[in-house]
């Protein structure tokens, strides 16, 4: 039983703006997602340009040979995530991170703003969508005037009502990522972002946990998120390897978003759960054909020569009953279907058949 109903949009009063697209239809750059779309493909840079610009462009270039739709970023600096202070809250006790302040680890993955005009540039030039996750508003002041295509709301973020008002309000397509929410917190979340913008909005699955277990992923809340508020939902994958990712697909994610890096022998912060070019490759293409063999509800209607039909065992006289000893159920299709051999047995031939004769209901009195 489900535990909400689909979260209505609000009165046009209340909305800042309104249009007729499909709810279950998202249009981000010159891609559509959802509604029997391809699954549209992210690969996140995140902190894995390790300082390098160079190497960030190298990553755009790998990411559209790989297959992505798109490459994402992380806006923010250390001192608007948190604060350079050395108390045991802000000190990183366990995980893959441990050792660490907040704000060392911030740092330490921060993508400098002076290279995102240049980054966008090469991105619009080789044809892949680029865009961010801006941690505070005065990221989204910054990536509007880089004209970013969308903006996805982090996770952590998504208590944060404020910062889903203002990217809702830029009218750009939104992805909220669901991460630790709990299912009272995301419909909060999606109506903080309905009232602005009702029909501009994705969800998507995570679980927060870096790497995150393949047993702690349940996919199955995938179509849950869909029937609970009539949205297209993706995954964003933290898992090793590319398998979780294609299941998803198979329960309906119309997105998927993996870290991503040239090669994981270099040190970054996620360097350890993010997947190489050639493995974010095979991952699309397996996606691909997932989504080629999912096709649609169909049934077999033409007759099938591998399977059996009704005929003549021997040759049959004219006036002869139909027994087990002169027809049978054998290959080739043809001629009567074998379920109906019970309702013609006993039943008289009306003309000669030789054998090898399909027995066809012209044949029987």
């Amino acid at each position: 039983m489900k535990t909400i109903t689909p979260v209505p949009s609000l009165p046009k009063g209340d909305q800042k703006i309104s249009d007729n697209r499909d709810p279950m239809q998202i249009k981000l750059g010159d891609s559509y997602i959802g509604s029997g779309n391809p699954t549209y493909m992210i690969a996140e840079m995140s902190a894995n340009h390790g300082g390098d610009i160079e190497r960030a462009i190298d990553m755009i270039h790998a990411a559209k040979e790989a297959g992505a739709n798109a490459i994402k970023l992380q806006t923010y600096t250390a001192d608007t995530l948190t604060l350079d202070c050395q108390n045991p809250p802000f000190y990183i006790s366990k995980g893959p991170w441990k050792g660490q302040t907040l704000y060392n680890l911030y740092k330490s993955a921060y993508t400098p703003w002076e290279w995102y005009p240049l980054l966008k540039e090469i991105a619009d030039k080789i044809g892949i969508s680029i865009f961010s996750t801006p941690f505070d508003e005065s990221a989204i002041d910054f990536l509007v005037k880089m004209e970013c295509p969308a903006f996805k709301i982090a996770s952590h973020e998504l208590i944060d009502h404020a910062l889903i008002k203002k990217a809702a309000l830029t009218g750009k397509p939104l992805i909220i990522s669901t991460g630790k929410a709990t299912l009272s917190e995301i419909d909060e979340a999606v109506r903080v972002a309905r009232a602005q913008v009702p029909q501009n909005l994705i969800l998507l699955k995570c679980t927060s946990s870096y790497p995150a277990p393949p047993e702690d992923m349940n996919l199955r809340t995938i179509p849950h998120l869909q029937d609970c508020f009539g949205l297209p939902v993706g995954l964003s994958d933290h898992t090793k390897g590319i398998g979780t990712s294609i299941a998803a697909v198979a329960l309906g994610a119309c997105m998927i978003e993996k870290h991503f890096i040239l090669d994981r022998k270099l040190e970054t912060p996620d360097s350890f759960f993010s997947l190489i070019p050639e493995e974010f490759k095979s991952m699309t293409d397996e996606i691909r054909s997932v989504e080629r063999a999912l096709g649609s509800v169909k049934y077999e209607t033409e007759l099938d020569l591998s399977r059996r039909g009704l005929w003549a065992y021997r040759d049959i006289k004219a006036g002869e009953k139909i027994s087990n000893e002169n027809v049978k159920s054998l290959r080739p299709g043809g001629g009567i279907l074998p379920s109906f051999l019970p309702m013609i047995k006993g039943k008289r031939i009306k003309c000669d058949l030789v054998k090898g004769s399909p027995i066809l209901w012209e044949h029987i009195e």
